[in-house]
C-alpha cells in the first residue's frame, strides 16, 4: 500500500507500536511527530494521505487544534485517546474525524479503521476537484486543463490552458499533493501532464508552444510511461 501516514503521538512506545501495525498492513511510508509544532513542520515539508492524532498532546495546542489545521489542508485523520470528557468530545466532534481509537487499542481495530479511512479518502478524491492550500485560501486545480508545473525557487508555477498560477509550495510537494498518474517529473524544474504533450524531439518535449527539457536523471522513467509506435 503506497499511502503516506503521519502519526502524532507524544508517547514514543505507542507511536512505534502504531508504526509497526501500519507496516504489518503494507504501509511503509510512516512519519512520527511528537508534538503539535513538530507535526506542523512535517506537514509543511511533506504530504500525507492520513494522520493518526493523539488528542491529549502535551503543550499549548492539542490534537484537536491540529485536526482543525488538517481540515483546512484536506487531510483526513483518526483520533487516538485514552479518555474523553464532555467538552473534549464536543470539540472533537466538530472537526469530523474519520474514526476514534481508544487506548489501549487492539491491533485489528487500528488496521481496520486505517484501511477504511484510506478507502473513504480515495473515493472522495476520485469524485471531488483538487484544491491546493494557499496563503489566501485554496486554489482549485483542474487536472484536465493543467499543462505543466515549473519550479521557481521554493514556489511552483502552474501553467493551464488559459492562465498561470503561482503557489508557495515546492515542485516535489505539489506533485505529491496532486497525486495523479498523469503528472510526471521530467526535469528537476518541471513536471508535465502526459496527456498535454504534443511533440518529443531532441531531448525535449513540447506542450503547445512551450519547450520543456527532459533531464537525464528522469529520461528513463519518462520513456517508460510513453508508448512509442
Amino acid at each position: 500500500m503506497s499511502a503516506r501516514i503521519l502519526i502524532v503521538e507524544d508517547e514514543p512506545l505507542i507511536a512505534q507500536d502504531l508504526k509497526f501495525l501500519l507496516h504489518d498492513v503494507g504501509i511503509k511510508a510512516v512519519h512520527i511527530a511528537m508534538s503539535y509544532d513538530e507535526a506542523i513542520n512535517s506537514l509543511k515539508n511533506s504530504s500525507f494521505d492520513l494522520a493518526l492524532l493523539d488528542v491529549n498532546l502535551s503543550g499549548e495546542k492539542d490534537g484537536i487544534h491540529l485536526a482543525e489545521h488538517l481540515n483546512v489542508s484536506l487531510i483526513p485523520f483518526i483520533f487516538i485517546t485514552s479518555y474523553f470528557n464532555s467538552s473534549v468530545i464536543e470539540r472533537a466532534k466538530r472537526t469530523k474525524p474519520q474514526a476514534y481509537l481508544v487506548k489501549p487499542f487492539q491491533a485489528k481495530d487500528v488496521k481496520v479503521n486505517v484501511q477504511m479511512a484510506l478507502f473513504k479518502a480515495s473515493e472522495s478524491n476520485s469524485e471531488n476537484p483538487v484544491f491546493v492550500k494557499e496563503k489566501n485560501g485554496s486554489i482549485k486545480v483542474d487536472l484536465d486543463k493543467l499543462l505543466y508545473l515549473e519550479a521557481v525557487d521554493n514556489y511552483t508555477r502552474l501553467i493551464f490552458e488559459n492562465e498561470e498560477v503561482m503557489v508557495s509550495q515546492n515542485l516535489k510537494s505539489m506533485q505529491e499533493k496532486l497525486d495523479s498518474k498523469e503528472i510526471i517529473r521530467v526535469h528537476k524544474s518541471f513536471c508535465v501532464n502526459i496527456g498535454a504533450i504534443s511533440t518529443i524531439k531532441g531531448g525535449a518535449l513540447f506542450i503547445n508552444d512551450h519547450k520543456i527539457p527532459i533531464g537525464r536523471a528522469y529520461k528513463h522513467d519518462f520513456t517508460d510511461r510513453i508508448s512509442f509506435l
